[in-house]
Protein backbone atom coordinates (compact mmCIF):
# COMPACT_ATOMS: atom_id res chain seq x y z
CA UNK A 1 0.00 0.00 0.00
CA UNK A 2 1.40 3.17 -0.83
CA UNK A 3 2.52 5.50 1.91
CA UNK A 4 0.20 8.32 1.15
CA UNK A 5 -2.69 5.77 0.95
CA UNK A 6 -1.82 4.86 4.57
CA UNK A 7 -1.44 8.36 5.88
CA UNK A 8 -4.84 9.46 4.37
CA UNK A 9 -6.75 6.59 5.71
CA UNK A 10 -4.92 7.41 9.67
CA UNK A 11 -6.03 11.00 8.81
CA UNK A 12 -9.58 9.82 8.13
CA UNK A 13 -9.79 7.84 11.34
CA UNK A 14 -9.03 11.05 13.30
CA UNK A 15 -11.53 13.03 11.76
CA UNK A 16 -13.94 10.31 12.30
CA UNK A 17 -13.02 10.36 15.91
CA UNK A 18 -13.27 14.34 16.68
CA UNK A 19 -16.74 13.90 14.67
CA UNK A 20 -17.63 10.94 16.98
CA UNK A 21 -16.31 13.14 20.27
CA UNK A 22 -18.42 16.50 18.64
CA UNK A 23 -21.59 14.38 18.12
CA UNK A 24 -20.92 12.72 21.76
CA UNK A 25 -20.63 15.95 23.69
CA UNK A 26 -23.79 17.22 21.89
CA UNK A 27 -26.16 14.35 21.24
CA UNK A 28 -24.89 11.57 23.27
CA UNK A 29 -24.55 12.70 26.96
CA UNK A 30 -21.34 13.62 27.50
CA UNK A 31 -21.70 17.28 28.45
CA UNK A 32 -24.44 16.18 31.17
CA UNK A 33 -22.07 13.41 32.05
CA UNK A 34 -19.24 15.64 32.85
CA UNK A 35 -21.06 17.66 34.58
CA UNK A 36 -22.72 15.03 36.75
CA UNK A 37 -19.09 13.61 37.24
CA UNK A 38 -17.87 16.85 38.12
CA UNK A 39 -19.76 18.00 40.78
CA UNK A 40 -19.01 14.46 42.41
CA UNK A 41 -15.61 15.27 42.36
CA UNK A 42 -16.35 18.23 44.22
CA UNK A 43 -18.32 16.49 46.90
CA UNK A 44 -15.40 14.27 47.24
CA UNK A 45 -12.81 17.02 47.46
CA UNK A 46 -15.30 18.83 49.97
CA UNK A 47 -15.31 15.73 52.09
CA UNK A 48 -11.68 15.74 52.49
CA UNK A 49 -11.70 11.66 53.12
CA UNK A 50 -13.08 11.23 49.90
CA UNK A 51 -10.57 13.15 47.69
CA UNK A 52 -9.45 9.62 45.54
CA UNK A 53 -12.83 9.25 44.60
CA UNK A 54 -12.83 12.72 43.55
CA UNK A 55 -9.77 12.29 41.46
CA UNK A 56 -11.55 9.23 40.30
CA UNK A 57 -14.32 10.88 39.15
CA UNK A 58 -12.76 13.78 37.72
CA UNK A 59 -10.87 11.29 35.22
CA UNK A 60 -14.36 10.17 34.61
CA UNK A 61 -15.61 13.66 34.07
CA UNK A 62 -12.83 13.78 31.53
CA UNK A 63 -13.06 10.33 29.41
CA UNK A 64 -17.16 10.90 29.30
CA UNK A 65 -16.09 14.16 27.83
CA UNK A 66 -14.06 12.74 24.86
CA UNK A 67 -14.62 8.76 24.72
CA UNK A 68 -13.95 8.23 21.32
CA UNK A 69 -10.28 7.07 20.71
CA UNK A 70 -9.43 6.73 23.98
CA UNK A 71 -9.37 3.72 26.54
CA UNK A 72 -9.01 2.85 30.03
CA UNK A 73 -5.52 1.01 31.32
CA UNK A 74 -4.87 -0.60 34.87
CA UNK A 75 -2.37 1.77 36.14
CA UNK A 76 1.18 0.37 36.54
CA UNK A 77 1.90 0.14 40.26
CA UNK A 78 -1.49 0.56 41.75
CA UNK A 79 -1.65 -0.98 44.77
CA UNK A 80 -3.58 -2.93 47.40
CA UNK A 81 -4.83 0.25 48.98
CA UNK A 82 -6.69 1.04 45.06
CA UNK A 83 -8.08 -2.13 45.43
CA UNK A 84 -9.44 -1.69 48.64
CA UNK A 85 -10.94 1.47 47.48
CA UNK A 86 -12.24 0.29 44.74
CA UNK A 87 -14.61 -2.01 46.59
CA UNK A 88 -16.08 0.98 48.83
CA UNK A 89 -16.44 2.59 45.56
CA UNK A 90 -18.28 -0.17 44.40
CA UNK A 91 -20.57 -0.61 47.03
CA UNK A 92 -21.27 2.59 46.91
CA UNK A 93 -21.34 4.22 43.68
CA UNK A 94 -20.00 1.83 40.94
CA UNK A 95 -22.75 -0.39 40.91
CA UNK A 96 -25.19 2.35 40.14
CA UNK A 97 -22.62 4.41 37.43
CA UNK A 98 -22.22 0.92 35.31
CA UNK A 99 -26.08 0.16 35.77
CA UNK A 100 -27.13 3.53 34.00
CA UNK A 101 -24.29 3.64 31.79
CA UNK A 102 -24.92 -0.54 30.67
CA UNK A 103 -28.80 0.60 30.04
CA UNK A 104 -28.18 3.59 28.06
CA UNK A 105 -25.73 2.08 26.08
CA UNK A 106 -28.48 -0.85 25.45
CA UNK A 107 -30.89 2.10 24.85
CA UNK A 108 -28.48 3.80 22.33
CA UNK A 109 -28.12 0.45 20.24
CA UNK A 110 -31.73 -0.12 19.86
CA UNK A 111 -31.72 2.72 17.29
CA UNK A 112 -29.10 2.24 14.37
CA UNK A 113 -27.84 5.57 14.43
CA UNK A 114 -27.44 5.39 18.31
CA UNK A 115 -24.85 2.33 18.22
CA UNK A 116 -21.55 4.55 18.03
CA UNK A 117 -22.80 6.11 21.55
CA UNK A 118 -23.80 2.66 23.27
CA UNK A 119 -20.32 1.77 22.30
CA UNK A 120 -19.26 4.90 24.25
CA UNK A 121 -21.31 4.08 27.17
CA UNK A 122 -20.21 0.19 27.49
CA UNK A 123 -16.10 1.42 27.39
CA UNK A 124 -17.61 3.86 30.21
CA UNK A 125 -18.91 0.60 32.26
CA UNK A 126 -15.19 -0.93 33.64
CA UNK A 127 -14.09 2.88 34.37
CA UNK A 128 -17.36 4.29 36.09
CA UNK A 129 -17.52 0.02 38.07
CA UNK A 130 -13.53 0.48 39.31
CA UNK A 131 -11.81 3.61 38.45
CA UNK A 132 -9.17 3.36 40.80
CA UNK A 133 -5.72 2.00 39.38
CA UNK A 134 -6.44 3.00 36.30
CA UNK A 135 -5.59 5.74 33.60
CA UNK A 136 -7.07 7.37 30.51
CA UNK A 137 -4.62 6.42 27.13
CA UNK A 138 -5.27 7.19 23.89
CA UNK A 139 -6.31 4.33 21.75
CA UNK A 140 -3.64 2.81 19.62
Amino acid sequence: MPRDRVVSIAHAGVVIRFVLNVLWLVFGGGIVLAVGYGFAALICFVLVVTIPFGVASLRLAVYSLWPFGRTVVPKPGAGVASGLANVLWVVLAGWWLALSHILAGIALCVTIIGIPFGIANFKLVPAAFWPLGREVVDAP
